[in-house]
């Protein structure tokens, strides 16, 4: 008896509760047992204030590798190129040491330095005194003449004689940068991108089209600027985005392995697959923290740790 009568107060109840939402949002529908079971308080709240909110992108969770343990991690929409309109398919967690990173002016301008350098290539040669033509006679007698002694004409002292000391190219420019300046402009760079609102990551870069004009219209609908970078972590790119971006100058593909301080500062907008990311923060991360993973190595090591 206990347990019938609670139930039918939980039907009452339940049917008080839907008889408020009727009221209140002016729905019509009748109160018999079935229909209550049917329509409960919260299905009425989904169809008449979420609408088509179930619809709306979750957020997707990431494994992050060497999660920073004072810092949260960056959030970022993941989108689809599958229409012009945005179309978010969810949020994706960012490392905050790649995405969030202190923005150094100077390392970046150090990266750029010296990607510039490295194709400088100085042609410039002067011809010596054994490559200029002339005979190696001796002008005039060492002695007894009144003038300066003198070897040949080729001399770097006479007019027309060799060049001392002068450029001897092809020369070139290229020096090494430390790695550990090289990752941290890349950091700063990623981190300068999503700050400005100018990272895009995208699920893949297929596009139901190869028409120019296709893109032109996704970046003018969704204000990704003028010029943009697409990387994904292959260099076999889609057909579509490969012959539609051949015919625009300021838009260019890139695989992740080539991906560079440089060509992500030339461009406005970065483009981003998800395989993409997750292949930058691998080896990005491995880079920042190879020396934890070196000491945890020779420590095994050392004392023969399985």
């Amino acid at each position: 008896m206990f347990l019938g009568g609670g139930v039918a107060a939980g039907v009452k109840l339940r049917e008080q509760i839907l008889k408020f939402y009727v009221e209140k949002r002016n729905v019509s529908t009748s109160c018999d047992n079935q229909q209550t079971s049917k329509a409960t308080p919260s299905n009425i709240i989904d169809s008449q204030i979420l609408g088509s909110r179930r619809a709306l992108p979750v957020v997707t969770s990431r494994e992050i590798q060497f999660p920073n343990k004072y810092r949260e991690p960056k959030q970022a929409w993941l989108e689809s190129l599958s229409q012009h309109e945005d179309e978010k398919l969810g949020l994706i967690d960012l490392h905050p040491d790649i995405f969030g990173a202190y923005p150094r002016i100077d390392v970046l301008h150090r990266n750029v330095k010296w990607q510039s350098l490295y194709r400088k290539i100085n042609y410039d040669k002067t011809p010596s005194r054994a490559e200029v033509k002339g005979t190696t006679k001796k002008p005039w007698p060492q002695k007894g003449m009144g003038k300066a002694r003198h070897g040949d004409r080729k001399s770097p002292l006479w007019v027309g004689g060799g060049k001392a000391l002068g450029p001897r190219g092809p020369k070139s420019y290229f020096y090494m940068l430390p790695t550990e300046e090289r990752v941290l402009g890349l950091c700063t760079a990623l981190s300068v991108k999503y700050a400005q609102g100018y990272l895009q990551i995208v699920e893949s870069l297929d596009i139901p089209t190869d028409d120019p004009q296709y893109l032109e219209d996704l970046f003018d609908v969704r204000f990704w600027g003028f010029s943009a970078l697409f990387v994904d972590d292959t260099d076999q790119m889609p057909e579509n985005i490969a012959i539609a971006t051949s015919h625009i100058p300021q838009y260019n593909l890139m695989p992740v392995y080539g991906l560079n301080v440089y060509s992500m500062l030339k461009h406005e907008t970065l483009v981003l697959t998800l395989a993409a990311v997750e292949k930058l923060e691998e080896k990005l991360l491995y880079q920042l923290n190879k020396t934890k993973l070196n000491l945890a190595f020779n420590r095994k090591d050392k004392y023969n740790v399985s």
